[in-house]
C-alpha cells in the first residue's frame, strides 16, 4: 500500500511570513509551490523550490485565482479561456525556476477557489486541464477524487492523482464542505490522523452528516499553513508507515 503525502508550500509574500515550509519538507513527498497570484512571489518561488528540490521532494505548480488579498479562497468570474491563460502564465512562472534549479514540474495542482470551482465545473476543468497539457503534459494534474477536473485530465490524456485531505471536512457527495461552515476543518492531530487513517487504509472517509462514504486516494494533502502542520505531518506519516504504508512521490509508485 503506498500514499503520496503533498503540502501547499511557498505562500510567504514579500515580508509577510506563511507556513512553516522547511520543518514540513522532512515529511511530504511532493510540494505545491505558489506562483504568484494568490500568495507567493519571484523570490519566495525561488528559494522554495531550490529547498525542496535539496530534499528530493517532488515540485509542482500551484496556480490560483488572482487574489492575493483573500488568498485565492474567494470566487472569481473569470471565463474559461481566462482560466486557462492565468494557469499558463504561472506555470510558465513555476517551469522557469524549476529549470534553472534542474528539476521538473512534476504535477499541478489549482489552489482554493480555482480548484473547488474546477471540482464541479466542466468547462473550467477542461480549460485548466488544457493549459497543463499544453505547458507540460508530462506531469501528473491533481484534483479532488472523483471530481470534473479528473475526468477532464483523463480525457485529454493526461496522468492524474485523486486528491484527499487530511483535515477538510466532506460532504455526502465527496464534496469538501465550505470553510464558512462550522466544523468544515478538523482541528485535532486525533482527528486529522484518524481520516488520513480512514482514507489510506479503508478507502472510506466519514462524512460531516455521520456517514461514510467510500473514498480511493492517490495523494493526501496537508494545508502548510495550518496550526502546527509539520508536527502533525511527522505524526501522521509515522502512523501510516506503522501500518506499513509506503510514502512515495505520485511519480515513483505509479
Amino acid at each position: 500500500m503506498r500514499i503520496d503525502i503533498n503540502a501547499d508550500v511557498g505562500e510567504s509574500f514579500g515580508a509577510y511570513k506563511m507556513g512553516e515550509d522547511e520543518k514540513l519538507f522532512p515529511f511530504i513527498t511532493s510540494a505545491n509551490i505558489a506562483c504568484g497570484f494568490h500568495a507567493g512571489d519571484f523570490n519566495v518561488m525561488q528559494d522554495t523550490v531550490q529547498k525542496a528540490a535539496k530534499q528530493g521532494i517532488a515540485i509542482g505548480a500551484h496556480p490560483g485565482y488572482p487574489d492575493l488579498q483573500g488568498f485565492g479562497r474567494r470566487n472569481l468570474s473569470m471565463a474559461p479561456r481566462e482560466v486557462y491563460h492565468a494557469v499558463v502564465y504561472q506555470i510558465g512562472a513555476l517551469h522557469m525556476f524549476c529549470k534553472i534549479n534542474g528539476v521538473p514540474v512534476s504535477h499541478v495542482k489549482p489552489h482554493g477557489a480555482l480548484y473547488n470551482t474546477a471540482a464541479i465545473d466542466v468547462e473550467i476543468a477542461e480549460a485548466i486541464a488544457e493549459a497543463v497539457y499544453d505547458t507540460v503534459p508530462e506531469a501528473y494534474l491533481f484534483g479532488l477524487c472523483n471530481s470534473e477536473i479528473i475526468r477532464a485530465g483523463e480525457k485529454i490524456g493526461l496522468k492524474t492523482a485523486g486528491e484527499a485531505f487530511a483535515d477538510r471536512r466532506y460532504d455526502i457527495s465527496g464534496r469538501l464542505c465550505s470553510r464558512t461552515l462550522p466544523n468544515a476543518v478538523l482541528h485535532t492531530t486525533e482527528a486529522i490522523e484518524q481520516q488520513v487513517l480512514s482514507i489510506v487504509l479503508d478507502g472510506k472517509v466519514q462524512t460531516i452528516g455521520g456517514g461514510t462514504i467510500p473514498l480511493k486516494a492517490d495523494t493526501i494533502c496537508f494545508h502548510g499553513d495550518g496550526s502546527e502542520v509539520a508536527k502533525r505531518a511527522e505524526l501522521i506519516r509515522a502512523a501510516l508507515q506503522s501500518n506499513h504504508v509506503i510514502i512515495q512521490a505520485i511519480g515513483e509508485h505509479r
